[in-house]
């Protein structure tokens, strides 16, 4: 029977082994409480592999680290080790080398007399044993020493059976987190770039997210350039002018990962990266995951150590490869946009080529012709009262044809809008178009810069929008709306927001000429004022007017949010 003092030393014991949740301290602490308790000299624990059939980890303490190395591979469980492994009951020798099992000692091995095995059962079943040897002062082990060992493994059981559970469910947990986390990040990147159809600004959302994400040094961005990768996005720890860097798809990592469509974990960037990048990133492990959409090779997502130059992990490759998916659906939107938005742009810059050369054609290079079969037929004048008149014309003729030059070179660039602003510059406008039309056109322009109410003028971006608009808005009345009065108003609110609008009393988008309307409308001049407003973060409406013709209304934001949007 075990003394009291002993069996309450036990029972403190377990119970502050019971209360640790962290397996190897658990294995720790069982070891030396053991030897505590009995007085061996050495202790050791095996844990048994899946089968049950060999040790598969041996833990001692007792052994110095010289007489570990001498010994060389720890035991597997043959010999007396064997015993309990096949027949999980307590063992007490007081000679281990005496036993029948025995295989000896291996060199360099200290020599061990007595010995105390027992078992250790996880919910029934064997899960390791507990060895003593060589009891101090004594010649062996007791029984009293059997029943506390017996004791301590009883509770050493349900210590390692909490510690596993509580570390399966950590595991668990951090599966979870990294689950929630690859959510909240697809979820955090459709949030973000939901409303965002520019390009750079999108791929800069991108990069930053996904290095947040995986914990990177840093992360970049390779998109897909004929048959290379061009760098366009860095963020974090390398080098700034990496962007606009270049890599043959053939040949390179990235370009195999884009091209296989698999991603790839690397251990030793110096000896597998290639190229320029080799170069110029200066890490030691990386993680390239493919950006595709619909099938579609976009590029590839590409991070550089992770936290104190760690390696990647296969969770964070699954993690990258879920935000990936996402992103790439954000980055293929955003390449279609600029896309449409450049072929747009070319469409309408060709049809405003047609413009002018219309006007060149039908007023400027017909009057001049016309002037030329007038001075070759004086030319053949004998009378010189003739060939008098003949110049006479023919000077007239000159002077309306530089005066509609000039009016064709004010309304490509009006000289007063580089000069003295977007006021002066529609004034001039409004006159022009007043007097070449025959439109009563009244204008009511208030800005803050020319009341003082501003130390300068606005950026030329926003005055270029403002004359282009109202330009274009008066262009179309005069072709299409059959208007005898136009209204142009333009006012500065005192947050620096301009609001513009040109109503007419024409036809309207619901009148009898409905088609010549909605012709107009979405025409060149409608796209044009569009893509004016679109690059200023502005909006643009073609409304029915309350007493008949039409309304174009146009809201610019104040420019300071303006530039930041253009910079941006």
């Amino acid at each position: 029977m075990l003394e009291e003092a002993r069996l309450r030393r036990v029972v403190d014991v377990s119970r502050t082994v019971v209360s640790e949740l962290d397996l190897e301290t658990v294995l720790q602490r069982v070891l030396e409480e053991a030897r505590e308790l009995t007085g061996a000299r050495y202790a050791a624990l095996g844990i048994l592999d899946e089968e049950r059939r060999q040790l598969e980890r041996f833990l001692t303490i007792g052994i110095d680290p010289e007489a570990h190395g001498a010994i060389g591979d720890l035991p597997r469980g043959r010999g007396v080790l064997g015993v309990l492994i096949r027949d999980p009951k307590p063992l007490r020798l007081d000679d281990v080398g005496e036993h029948a099992r025995s295989y000896g000692f291996p060199l360099g091995h200290p020599p061990m007399g007595s010995f105390l095995g027992v078992p250790i059962l996880v919910r029934g079943e064997a899960w390791g044993n507990l060895y003593l040897t060589d009891k101090q002062g004594a010649a062996g082990f007791d029984e009293a020493d059997e029943e506390a060992i017996v004791l301590l493994a009883g509770w050493a059981g349900v210590a390692i059976d909490n510690a596993r559970a509580y570390s399966n469910e950590h595991a668990r947990r951090a599966e979870l987190e990294h689950a929630v986390n690859a959510m909240e990040a697809t979820a955090a990147i459709a949030r973000a770039v939901g409303g965002e159809t520019d390009l750079n600004r999108v791929l800069e959302l991108v990069v930053k997210r996904a290095r947040a994400l995986v914990d990177a040094r840093g992360m970049l961005i390779l998109l897909a350039v004929g048959d290379e990768l061009e760098v366009t996005a860095v963020a974090g720890r390398l080098a700034p002018d990496l962007p606009g860097t270049r890599v043959p798809l053939e040949g390179s990592v990235s370009g195999s990962v884009m091209s296989s469509g698999r991603s790839m974990r690397l251990h030793n960037l110096s000896e597998q990266l290639r190229f320029t990048l080799a170069d110029r990133i200066d890490a030691t492990t990386g993680l390239m995951v493919p950006l595709q959409f619909r099938g579609r090779r976009l590029g590839v997502l590409a991070a550089f150590d992770r936290g104190e130059r760690e390696e990647f992990t296969a969770e964070d490759e699954h993690l990258l490869e879920s935000f990936a998916a996402s992103a790439a659906t954000a980055v293929a939107t955003a390449q279609n946009v600029a896309a449409q938005g450049l072929r747009r742009s070319i469409e309408a810059s060709e049809r405003e080529r047609q413009r002018w050369a219309r006007e060149l054609h039908d007023e400027t290079l017909q009057s001049l012709a016309g002037l030329k079969v007038m001075l070759s037929g004086a030319r053949r004048q004998q009378d010189p009262e003739t060939v008098g008149r003949v110049l006479e014309t023919a000077v007239d003729q000159i002077g309306d044809a530089i005066a509609a030059l000039r009016r064709l070179i004010t309304d490509l660039r009006p000289a007063a809008l580089d000069e003295f602003g977007t006021a002066a510059a529609l004034e001039g406008l409004v006159e022009r178009v007043g007097q070449t039309s025959g439109l009563n056109i009244n204008l009511h322009a208030d800005l803050a810069y020319e009341q003082g109410r501003a130390e300068s003028r606005h950026p030329a971006v926003v005055e270029d929008a403002v004359y282009r608009i109202v330009q274009e808005a008066l262009t179309n009345v005069v072709k299409h709306a059959r208007a005898t009065k136009v209204t142009v108003t333009v006012v500065e609110d005192e947050h620096g927001a301009i609001r513009l609008a040109v109503a007419d009393d024409g036809v309207g988008i619901g009148g009898t000429a409905g088609d010549d309307a909605r012709e107009r409308h979405e025409g060149f001049g409608l796209v044009g004022m569009r893509e004016r407003v679109d690059l200023v973060h502005g909006t643009l409406s073609v409304e029915p007017g309350e007493r008949g013709g039409t309304v174009v209304r146009a809201f610019l934001p104040p420019s300071d949010q303006v530039v930041q949007a253009v910079a941006g």
